[in-house]
């Protein structure tokens, strides 16, 4: 799964990257939680010398999906991720998998290590980031949920899908990342169905990502600074990760 993330980088980084119309000015976040408002990039369409020009527009959503159809909040789960195995049959994302796709950047994310309960160690966090250095670009989906006094409120989720072979020693899950050359045809909501883009929910090259070890500041919302990002050496033996088995294609 994934359940924090963090967005260090300058606004002007993520224009670039995302080729956005615009982006407000905001301060670095080393530990966005779920309930959080997050910054997404969604496909916009602008009428210009009469034909449509796709752009993408940067907005902010409460990390936590709500669907349209969902009457009571406050009874209904916090649905930060969606399984991209499953999303375009699950009734609370199968629209959003058709009609509102997302890309949600990210400096990395954090994941934790669950020793077997009988060695007695408590999870391990590791802070998980491009191993070249730069942004990523989660795919996500979103959903406006109109609440009965009429209010809105951007929501979404961060798609995951099974780990690769570098992340899974630390959990069987991580979020699926859509490369730049694949940014337009994921957002492409009007041409390109959820199963003309099933293969770019495919886990990351094994050597995508590195994994640091760093303290459990960051199991603490309140912990906000870049020292939840310093690397750690582990004072406790760790168990031997799953051994490494080649995997399948999920589609």
């Amino acid at each position: 799964m994934c359940g924090r993330y963090a967005l260090t980088a300058t606004p002007d980084d993520i224009l670039h990257f995302l080729s956005v119309i615009d982006i407000e000015d905001f301060p670095a976040r080393f530990n966005i939680a779920p309930t959080q408002p997050i910054l997404i990039v969604a496909a916009e369409d602008h009428h210009q010398l009469g034909r449509n020009l796709p752009t993408r527009r940067a907005l902010l959503a409460r990390w936590g999906f709500i669907p349209g159809w969902v009457k009571d909040v406050r009874s209904f789960p916090l649905l930060i991720n969606a399984r991209a195995e499953t999303a375009q049959e699950k009734a609370s994302f199968r629209g959003a998998m058709r009609h509102r796709r997302i890309l949600v950047p990210a400096s990395g994310f954090y994941e934790w290590r669950r020793p077997a309960k009988e060695t007695g160690l408590p999870a391990q966090p590791y802070w998980i980031r491009p191993r070249k250095g730069g942004l990523v670009a989660f795919g996500g989906l979103m959903e406006t949920y109109a609440s009965a006094d009429g209010s809105e409120l951007d929501t979404a989720a961060i798609l995951t899908t099974k780990a690769n072979l570098a992340i899974a020693g630390i959990h069987d899950r991580m979020p699926v990342v859509i490369q730049p050359d694949d940014f337009s045809r994921w957002l492409d909501c009007k041409t390109q169905e959820p199963r003309e883009v099933a293969d770019l929910m495919q886990p990351a090259p094994d050597d995508f990502f590195e994994a640091l070890p760093v303290s459990d500041l960051v199991n603490k919302v309140a912990n906000m600074g870049p020292e939840l990002q310093k690397p750690i050496i582990l004072a406790e033996p760790q168990d031997p990760p799953p051994k490494a088995t080649a995997q399948m294609s999920l589609f």
